[in-house]
């Protein structure tokens, strides 16, 4: 029995190792152990400690198994289904994480309401926890209270949880103005390849922020007294890039401009968050800010963020990929104007509700109901562009759509280095995508889709493509170790069988 367990784990093991790209060698250098020892774990032929898959775990950034349950989450899918009725939009993933970072600005309590129970939020709070701050979840479990210590005990930051997050780079912003030296383990995430954060550093520096790299460990110095003299020019458009600008400026006492900023929904959150705090904020929406900071955030505060975009084209798209009639509600619809642009004209037949607002008084709202559709091909390619141009991580999504599609789409993912090549996991199932280069994917539709079974990609965006299209197959696929999509959606299997779905959560170790 125990034998057989070992070549479970090790095949577990193997799957995550080669869905990543890595070598055997690579996954040895970065145990600290040789090649030949990850081949014999791998065959189920060497005893394994759990701290030892634990260690394989963050390496591959893989839940291989996970203590207080048996194993990594999986999901078996029953496909050919239509879905219908309605769904509502859940709060931004990317603004409830940016929002949590943002609450070390304050000394007073801050309470999020209807805060996305992701494990990208997750983490974030074993990170908070650990360094002192006070965190319980209210009102049922939908509503989060955040009341930090007088001093933060950097020294026991739990460096594990902080790892499996790029997130925690926005921790850099906030504890300038608290701390004159502290120490931050590197980023992790999504694997998307190289992904740089000179533009954080650039814009920080301005502020007296110096960082040195070293053993895991961002080591930073601050510099009292520094002030940005001129307008902060952003490198690139970045939305973490601009969220850390801005929490930098938030307790700057006098104004700083920033210009090139993004302007997307979850930056534009984050001001809005940073005026309940009492910081003035010019040019929301703009690519320009000018942050009237305060030296000193001490109030209690209680904020509301917005319905996230991209789950509602991740909604949106599985409707088209199923041939389903599916409304979808609270859809912030200024940050998906140019998605549903693209899909009319493609000849996707859908209609939307007047326009409301959001809980936090600014976002604009609809209802969006689609219905089976004849799609044609685009004739530009997909390709996105800072907003409100084509949402970087909607561009996935599309994937799945022009495989329905009658004709050939391009499609042109020139931010990351390797995301694109995840989106040909999708000829597993049926699909005919040609990899270009690492950027492009020549996608041939319509498609056929069939089951199979398969790992989850090592990205958040392409998993969930992967299990729409699963979704759209006839018969039962299985996508095993779907960890990186609970990182993103908060209970997305349970969520689309409330709208006919047939998706079962399952563990196997």
């Amino acid at each position: 029995m125990a034998d057989d367990y070992l070549v479970r784990i090790g095949k577990l093991i193997r799957d995550a190792r080669q869905h990543r790209g890595w070598t055997q060698s690579q996954l040895a250098e970065a145990l600290g152990t040789s090649q030949s020892a990850v081949n014999r774990i791998e065959r189920g032929n060497q005893n394994i400690s759990l701290e030892m898959i634990a260690r394989i775990g963050e390496a591959l950034d893989s839940e291989i198994v996970s203590l207080g349950y048996a194993g990594p989450m999986h999901l078996r899918v029953v496909g050919g289904r239509r879905l219908s009725g309605s769904i509502d939009v859940k709060t931004s993933k990317n603004a409830c994480v940016a929002l949590l970072c943002a609450s070390l600005l304050n000394r007073g309590r801050t309470v999020l309401r209807r805060v996305a129970r992701i494990e990208e939020v997750y983490r974030l709070l074993e990170v908070l926890n650990s360094i002192g701050v006070r965190t319980r979840w209210t009102n049922g479990g939908v509503d989060l209270e955040i009341v930090p210590p007088a001093a933060l005990d950097m020294d026991a930051i739990d460096a594990t949880a902080a790892r499996r997050t790029r997130s925690i780079i926005m921790f850099l912003g906030p504890l300038l103005h608290r701390l004159d030296h502290f120490k931050l383990p590197y980023a992790g995430g999504c694997d998307l390849g190289t992904r740089t954060i000179e533009p954080h550093m650039i814009a920080l520096r301005r502020f007296g922020l110096d960082i040195t790299a070293t053993e895991g460990l961002y080591h930073a110095q601050v510099e009292a007294g520094v002030s940005p003299g001129r307008p902060i020019v952003l490198t690139e458009r970045g939305d973490t890039v601009t969220e850390n600008a801005l929490l930098a400026a938030a307790r700057h006492d006098g104004a700083t401009v920033i210009r090139n900023a993004s302007s997307n929904y979850m930056v534009q959150d984050l001001c809005f968050f940073l005026e309940a705090l009492g910081v003035q904020v010019e040019g929301i929406g703009t690519t320009t800010l000018t942050v009237h900071g305060v030296p000193q955030i001490d109030v209690d505060v209680d904020y509301s963020p917005s319905e996230d975009p991209v789950e509602a084209m991740s909604l949106l798209a599985a409707a088209v990929v199923t041939e389903s009639e599916l409304t979808v509600k609270r859809v912030p619809i200024e940050f998906l104007e140019i998605e549903l642009a693209v899909l009319e004209e493609m000849g996707l037949d859908h209609d939307r509700t007047a326009e409301y607002v959001a809980d936090n008084g600014r976002t604009r709202l609809v209802d969006l109901t689609v219905r089976p559709s004849k799609l044609e091909a685009p004739i530009d390619k997909i390709h996105p562009m800072p907003f409100p141009g084509l949402n970087i991580d909607n561009v996935p999504f599309f994937a799945a759509i022009a495989a329905a599609a009658q004709g050939q789409t391009l499609i042109h993912d020139w931010v990351y280095d390797n995301r694109a090549i995840y989106l040909t996991d999708l000829n597993r199932l049926g699909g005919r995508l040609q990899l270009l280069d690492p950027h492009r994917v020549l996608v041939e539709g319509p498609t056929r889709w069939r089951a199979a079974e398969m790992m989850c990609p090592p990205a958040l965006r392409p998993a969930v493509v992967v299990l729409l299209a699963m979704m759209a197959a006839e018969g039962t696929s299985v996508l095993r170790n779907v960890y990186v999509i609970n990182r993103g959606y908060e209970d997305l299997a349970e969520r689309l069988n409330s709208v006919g779905a047939q998706i079962e959560t399952f563990r196997d170790i």
